[in-house]
Parts: structure tokens; C-alpha cells; sequence
């Protein structure tokens, strides 16, 4: 590989005429060493793009008319190359790709442009059915050439090609939940021991294998096992997609022999941030380390592997993968990276309240800088960087070795801190790396503090994180204080509407009391109206009904008797009228009725001898009774 680069490095010098090596090692890193894509990347595509010298050591072979690869002389080229010369074919823009999508019992049909990506048609399938690219899970789309950069009319696809989309939390079938949900029982034999372990479905190879180690001392780079199925990536998979036996499966674990010194790398500790550069190697002698030594790290294994898998489409997923890769990779004394999305971990360090706030550390890893191995055992290893970082910092990992992970990065930090944010990350040269990234809250804003770049030392390291930590403990007591006065006058504020709304509520009570009060006396006041009518017109009614009773008054000529009638107080008045002599009582009685004085409520008193005249006989004349000639009688109430 390494001449490889060298090779391509060579001849991309000599066509662009780029003299300085570094400038040179940029361009083509940012191409991924792809030596076409350098190129064009510097040399321009139109026609007026002047052609290779006629001393130039590379033959051009033309495949479209604005498309040319460059191959050096000596070495001609192989079977694979022709192949991926030819294998692209040419791309009409103006075909357009018919597609049946069926999501969610639907069935939506897209039509897109032939040049239009995989990634193109992901973002419209988002906008149309609702699902983020990263948990985007589409079949019938090519399989493994649906590349993210593929155009679709280089699919192959048929006419109206029904694709079916699922997302990514609706791929667990009853099967696989059940598995997930199942208890393991693994009989692990070591030596004359056996170890019977219970695990759920959810447990990894990886996890079991850590475990060991605690069990046999026996770290798990050094562990030998049988009994495990033959599955691509064990370590990073469940229990329950291994294929294990059920309920109980028989496995044995041993020592591996011991390792060539030769396995493992060098270190060498590069410090480029002082005037006098240097670069300080150290090897250690195969009698002083053995292959146990924790401090190094199997180049044939882990190093060949990077920290996460090519073309990682769910965010969280891939952060779940590196944590896990690089604790199997650099040991448990690594840092706890947390488990998510970006916008997650933004949200856990920098935008909670200001007390409970901590720093947001990204850590960014490529495999390709010479840096990565040290800085990882090393400087990240180092105890007094491992407390800092787990005491005040919330530590994020992504590897950027493959591009698109690292344009996936790219988009999540500008989506979640701005387009500066990005740019300040994708400038950040591969040399440089790894990265660890200080993110904090400042005056309401989440922001990039500071980059400390991977050439550093851990006494530079521990340094870069104490000036933040200063910064930062300085902000976080500064945003305490004005949440502290926010709440109080928030509280004041809440005391003092709770205590409007309380006189309001006591205001309506009364208001409300009155308004009943009012209404009950008015209905009194109705209700005794009413029965005063009601009782007049009775009275009215029997008056009427006495009245018609009383027969009529004779002439003052005829033989009369004059009936004077004191009526009670405090009217103190005399009521007068003529009677015949054979009129009875019950005629005086109705009379004094009709006029308002019924007998339930008044008695008759003659004058001498005193009686009662409503005692006697109402049939009785008035002569009789020696009313006769005239007489006064009173009224008295009962």
C-alpha cells in the first residue's frame, strides 16, 4: 500500500507540475488517494486544458470524451484496472428513471433524473414518506452497487421498478424479537474449570469475551475459542444472530500462543507544535514486553479494521460501533463515548440547565494519520486525561477514514452548530489528526472553543483541557447566576399572578354572593307579591261572594232598623246601614263580609249586654235578637 502511494504520489506530481510534497499529499488526500479525482481537482475540465508534455513518463487513455485516465508507462495495466475503466457506463442526463416505492400499505411513485444519485433519491423519499436517510432501508435498488454516488440509470433497474422502503426500527420480524428477548446459557471451559455464564440475546461476542478476561485473566486479543460459529464480524454481534444452540451451548477458551515481536508497532511521538521539532522513537526489545503487554496493539487484527464500518447509515448506530471497536481495540481504559446522535449529545452536555452543563468533546479518529495509535493508547489511555474527560466532558467519537462517514459528520455538525462549525472541522488536515473537538454553551450559543490536534503531548493535552475547563466553569457560574435571577423574577412573577388570580377568584365569590343574595331576595319579594295578589283576590273573591248574599237595603220610610257598625283600629270609623227587622244574622255577617270584615277574622260585639253575636244562631232575625229599632255593635279581631 505504501508503494503503492508512493506510485501515485509520483505521478500525480509529475502531471499537475505540483512541486511541494505536502500540497501534494492534501490534494490527494482529500481525493482518497483516487489519482483521476486529484487531478481534477487542480487541473481544469474544459478544453483549454493544456495537454501532457511530450516528455511526460504516462500514456492517456481516452473512455468518454471529457473523461481520461492516466497510467504510468511502466506499468501497464492489469485486468482489474481495464475492468473499472469500463465498467461506468455512460450516464444520459436526459433519461429519467420511473420508480414504484411501496412504504406503509402505499404506494408512491417517483420520477427522477438518470443522473440523479442513490443519496438524491433518499432525500426525496425523506421529503415524500417521512423517514431520515440514515433509517432509510430500501430493497429491489441494485444491492451492493446502490452505492450512496451511484446514478440510477447505472442500476440497471427495470421500467417502473417497484423498490420496497422500510425504516430501520420496523426491521425486527416476531423470529428475531424472540431470539433477542432469549436467555443463553454458554458452558465455557478453561484448563479443568467450567464456567457457566447466562446472557441475554442482546449481549455481543465482544462483551462475553471481556468477561473472560475478568473470569481467566486472559485478555481478549490473547483468547483462543472453539465452539464459536463461523459469522462475519463475531465480535460486534448479539447472541442472538450467532446461531448459538439452544438452551445451552458448549464452549472452550485458552491462551493464544504468544505473538512475534514483530506483530506490533512502534511508537513514535511526534511534537511539531514547538520551534524545535523533534521526533522521539521508541522501541522496546522483545526480552522487556511480551505479546501480554497491553500498550500495544495488533496490527494484523484490530489496526487492520477501522473503528467503524464503510458507508454507516444510522448516526446512532455507527457512534454504538466505534465505542465498541475501540474499547476491543485500546482496552478498557478508554474513554466512555457516548451512544447517539450528535444532536443527542449536544443536547446531554451543552443544553441542559447551567449547573448541570458539562463540556462536549468530539473526538475525531482516521486511520490513515500516523498520529491515531499513539494518541489513542497514550494520550487518551493517560489517567489524569481519562478523569478529566469523565468528569467534566461528555466524549463523542466518529472515524472519518471513509468519506462518506465523514461527510455524514459534516452534515451533523452544521445541522446541529452551523455551517462554521462544519468548515472549521472538514479544515482540519489529515496529518493533524486525530482531533479532539471542545464544544461548550456560551451567552446562550453552542460553539466550537478550541481543536487540539493529535501532535500534541499529554502534558499539551491536559493543558488544552484545563484552559477550557477554566472558560467553561467561568461561563457555566456566569449563566448559573442570570438562570438564578431568571428564576427568582419568574418566581416573583408566578407569586404575584397566583395572587392576582386569588383576588380575582375572591372578587368573583363576592360578586358572585351578592348576585345571589339579590336574586333570592328579589325572589322573595316576587313570591310575597304573589301571594298578596293571590290573597287579595281571594278576599276580593269572597267579598263578591258575600256581597251577592246580602239582600237589598229597604227605604228609610219602611219599618227599618239601623245597624251602626264601629269598626276596629285604627280606622276608628262607623259603618251605617238599614236592615229589616226580619233580616237575619247571617244578612249582617255578609254584609260586614263584603265589605272586608268575614267572620274567620272578626267577631261581632254587641254593645249591651256585651256578647258575641257570631255565637248566636245565624238564622236568627234581627229583631230577635233585639237589634231593633238600631243599635251599634264593634268589630274585634280574633
Amino acid at each position: 500500500m505504501a508503494e503503492n502511494r508512493e506510485e501515485i504520489l509520483a505521478n500525480f506530481q509529475g502531471i499537475t507540475a505540483i512541486e511541494d510534497v505536502a500540497e501534494a499529499i492534501y490534494h490527494l488526500d482529500e481525493a482518497n488517494w483516487d489519482l483521476l479525482a486529484a487531478i481534477n481537482r487542480v487541473m481544469p475540465q474544459d478544453g483549454n486544458r493544456s495537454a501532457p508534455a511530450a516528455d511526460d513518463t504516462h500514456d492517456v487513455e481516452m473512455i468518454d470524451d471529457d473523461i481520461s485516465v492516466i497510467t504510468p508507462k511502466t506499468h501497464p495495466p492489469d485486468r482489474d484496472s481495464n475492468q473499472a475503466s469500463t465498467s461506468s457506463p455512460r450516464v444520459n442526463s436526459s433519461d429519467m428513471v420511473e420508480l414504484q416505492v411501496h412504504y406503509n400499505n402505499k404506494m408512491h411513485e417517483i420520477k427522477m433524473s438518470g443522473v440523479a444519485t442513490v443519496s438524491d433519491l433518499k432525500k426525496r423519499l425523506q421529503s415524500v414518506c417521512g423517514i431520515p436517510v440514515c433509517r432509510q432501508q430500501i430493497s429491489g435498488l441494485g444491492g451492493s452497487r446502490a452505492t450512496p454516488s451511484a446514478p440510477l440509470a447505472s442500476l440497471g433497474l427495470p421500467p417502473n421498478a417497484v423498490l420496497r422502503l422500510k425504516a430501520a426500527d420496523q426491521l425486527l420480524d416476531d423470529e428475531v424479537a424472540e431470539r433477542l428477548t432469549t436467555t443463553y446459557v454458554l458452558h465455557v471451559r478453561h484448563n479443568d474449570k467450567e464456567y457457566t455464564l447466562t446472557y441475554p440475546g442482546t449481549k455481543t461476542v465482544q462483551e462475553v469475551k471481556n468477561d473472560m478476561y475478568s473470569l481467566t485473566d486472559i485478555p481478549a486479543r490473547h483468547q483462543q475459542w472453539t465452539g464459536w460459529p463461523t459469522v462475519t464480524g463475531l465480535d460486534d454481534t448479539v447472541l442472538a444472530m450467532v446461531g448459538l444452540d439452544l438452551p445451552q451451548h458448549e464452549l472452550s477458551v485458552k491462551r493464544a500462543a504468544p505473538a512475534r515481536q514483530e506483530k506490533y508497532k512502534r511508537i513514535i511521538v511526534e511534537s511539531s507544535d514547538s520551534e524545535n521539532s523533534s521526533v522521539e522513537e521508541v522501541e522496546d526489545p522483545a526480552d522487556v514486553f511480551t505479546a501480554d503487554d497491553d500498550m500495544f496493539v495488533d496490527l494484523n487484527t484490530e489496526r487492520l479494521r477501522p473503528l467503524m464500518s464503510e458507508h454507516v447509515e444510522d448516526e446512532a448506530l455507527g457512534c454504538i460501533e466505534f465505542a465498541a471497536r475501540f474499547r476491543a481495540r485500546y482496552g478498557p481504559n478508554t474513554p466512555n463515548f457516548f451512544e447517539g446522535t450528535l444532536q443527542d449529545a449536544i443536547k446531554e452536555a451543552c443544553l441542559k440547565p447551567a449547573k448541570e452543563r458539562k463540556l462536549l468533546g468530539l473526538y475525531l479518529h482516521h486511520e490513515q494519520s500516523v498520529l491515531s495509535n499513539v494518541f489513542c493508547a497514550q494520550l487518551l489511555g493517560c489517567e489524569a486525561v481519562l478523569q478529566t474527560l469523565a468528569t467534566n466532558f461528555i466524549v463523542y467519537g466518529w472515524d472519518l477514514t471513509h468519506p462518506d462517514n465523514n461527510n455524514m459528520l459534516l452534515t451533523s455538525v452544521a445541522n446541529a452548530l452551523g455551517p462554521v462549525a462544519s468548515m472549521t472541522i472538514r479544515s482540519i488536515p489529515m496529518d493533524r489528526l486525530p482531533a479532539l473537538v471542545i464544544i461548550m454553551r456560551v451567552r446562550s450559543n453552542t460553539e466550537i472553543y478550541s481543536v487540539i490536534n493529535g501532535n500534541v503531548g499529554v502534558s499539551e493535552l491536559l493543558g488544552g483541557l484545563m484552559e477550557a475547563l477554566e472558560r467553561f466553569a467561568s461561563q457555566r457560574d456566569e449563566d448559573a447566576r442570570v438562570e438564578r435571577e431568571r428564576d427568582a423574577r419568574q418566581r416573583v412573577k408566578l407569586e404575584q399572578d397566583e395572587a392576582y388570580q386569588l383576588s380575582l377568584e375572591a372578587d368573583r365569590a363576592k360578586e358572585e354572593i351578592k348576585k345571589q343574595q339579590e336574586l333570592e331576595r328579589n325572589q322573595e319579594l316576587e313570591r310575597a307579591e304573589s301571594e298578596r295578589q293571590l290573597e287579595e283576590a281571594r278576599k276580593e273573591a269572597m267579598c263578591a261572594v258575600a256581597a251577592a248574599r246580602v239582600p237589598s237595603e229597604p227605604a228609610s220610610e219602611d219599618d227599618v232598623t239601623r245597624i251602626r257598625v264601629r269598626l276596629p283600629p285604627p280606622h276608628h270609623l262607623c259603618l251605617e246601614r238599614r236592615f229589616r227587622p226580619t233580616d237575619t244574622l247571617a244578612a249582617l255577617l255578609d254584609f260586614l263580609a263584603s265589605k272586608g270584615y268575614p267572620q274567620e277574622n272578626y267577631k261581632v260585639i254587641s254593645s249591651w249586654p256585651r256578647r258575641d253575636l257570631t255565637t248566636e244562631s245565624h238564622s236568627s232575625t234581627l229583631k230577635a235578637l233585639k237589634l231593633y229599632p238600631q243599635e251599634t255593635v264593634m268589630l274585634e279581631e280574633r
